[in-house]
């Protein structure tokens, strides 16, 4: 059963660049127009399944926020429908639903008055919600007194106390404080086990990979991609540098740029299948490899152990400065670590076209044993233009062996000391 659908849904705003203008059109005789008209969003569907936890992702303007709205019902869609199997409760701008002149409290029935339970329902709520919130005295002053944390943390708890089966957040949780941020995850996994679906709006990659069953990625007022979250998550980086997989603004390839391109290929053909390759090809990885301290090409390491993240870049035009960069996920597509020459610090230098850059990164890893990949780039700035010139995500495996259990990802190296006292002593 789908909690949400969604067909051809277009919303689209009249733009006005002076407010007289609206006043002028309404009483124009000739109907003469005063506008532009600005899509929002473009026929775009969506399915949302019950009990999913999906995860939206796009540039400022994409059409995210515009799209939460109209299936919360708080905007009209210009053509479109849209249909809603449950209870929603939303947590979209900052403030949204409160009237700053009441209370903490005041609002926290207000609230429930909208999403239509009675003062007795919300009589029983009420302990829970201040007990979530947690801003103590402040319940009972006028939010407008209110910091942004203490306001999220309020239509937060209101949020999820009246047992929604659709719970629609539009990160206003990044400007809750670290603890706070916790505390609501934790709450997500709660609604997950429950059954119910959630959908939210965040740039925050990390969590559509740890909280998402299926991510999608808008642009323009479309959906440009849908799938699992790693996969959504490397669409969007590519959408942020402006080379969306049907992006028809990317420059043409010259003769050398073909050759390069070429090159790159034949060199890759270790490659995983998984393996994301893009860019403007204004510069190419050619071949990379993992290498032992020995200097013996492997896909396994010893935790601790040095080893060395290799790749060759050959240059399709003449550039300065390019950045190198690598960067380590786990198997869900986290990433765990990585660093960059920009990071490092470390001048590049001028390239012509043509020329090659051997490139090394050697560091030590106390990771915990299992299986790794390594993404690799080259970007760089062109005036204050960040350019994507080739970047290969999970384009190596790595094998970790560490002889020690620990949790999660980093082992901790620690030095653990325990003392025994007799407990009769003393007596």
């Amino acid at each position: 059963m789908n909690a949400i659908e969604v067909k051809n849904l277009t919303k689209v705003y009249r733009l006005y660049e002076k407010p007289v203008h609206r006043l002028k059109e309404s009483l124009s005789l000739r109907k003469r127009k005063y506008h532009r008209e600005h899509f929002a969003l473009c026929g775009l569907n969506l399915t949302v399944k019950k009990g999913e936890c999906l995860g939206i992702m796009g540039r400022n303007g994409a059409g995210k926020s515009t799209l939460l709205k109209l299936v919360t019902g708080v905007l009209s869609p210009t053509e479109g429908e849209i249909s809603v199997n449950g209870r929603i409760s939303a947590l979209l701008e900052l403030g949204a639903g409160f009237n700053e002149d009441y209370t903490g409290i005041e609002n926290i029935y207000l609230n429930g008055t909208i999403m239509g339970f009675s003062r007795e329902e919300m009589d029983a709520r009420v302990e829970d919600i201040l007990a979530f919130a947690d801003i103590g005295d402040y319940a009972y002053q006028p939010v407008r007194m209110y910091s942004s944390g203490m306001f999220v943390r309020l239509a937060f708890a209101v949020a999820i106390s009246v047992e929604p089966d659709i719970l629609i957040v539009d990160e206003a949780l990044a400007v809750g404080d670290i603890m706070f941020q916790v505390k609501c995850y934790r709450k997500f996994r709660e609604l997950r086990e429950k059954g119910k679906t959630i959908l939210f709006v965040t740039h925050a990659l990390d969590t559509i990979l740890k909280y998402c069953d299926r991510a999608v990625v808008m642009d323009g007022g479309k959906i440009v991609g849908e799938g699992t979250p790693a996969e959504m998550v490397d669409l969007y980086k590519q959408v942020l540098v402006g080379l969306a997989p049907d992006d028809d603004a990317l420059p043409d390839r010259s003769g050398q740029q073909r050759a390069c391109d070429v090159a790159a290929t034949a060199r890759r053909e270790d490659a995983p299948k998984e393996t994301l390759d893009y860019g403007t090809k204004q510069a190419t990885i050619e071949s990379a490899g993992v290498y032992a301290g020995d200097g013996t090409r492997t896909d396994t390491v010893t935790a601790g152990e040095a080893f060395t993240v290799r790749m060759r870049v050959r240059f399709c035009e003449d550039m300065a400065e390019p950045v190198f960069a690598f960067t380590i996920k786990d198997v869900k597509g986290y990433e765990i670590t990585g660093t960059n020459t920009m990071f490092e610090g470390l001048s590049t230098g001028a390239y012509r076209k043509g020329d090659v850059a051997e490139v090394a990164f050697t560091q030590r890893l106390n990771l915990t044993g299992g299986g790794y990949v390594i993404s690799l780039g080259c970007v760089g700035f062109e005036g204050d233009a960040f350019k994507a010139y080739h970047r290969l995500y999970d384009c190596l495996p790595l094998q970790v062996v560490n002889p020690k259990q620990g949790v999660g990802v980093v082992h901790p190296m620690s030095e653990i000391g325990v003392c025994r006292k007799d407990g009769r002593e003393g007596s």
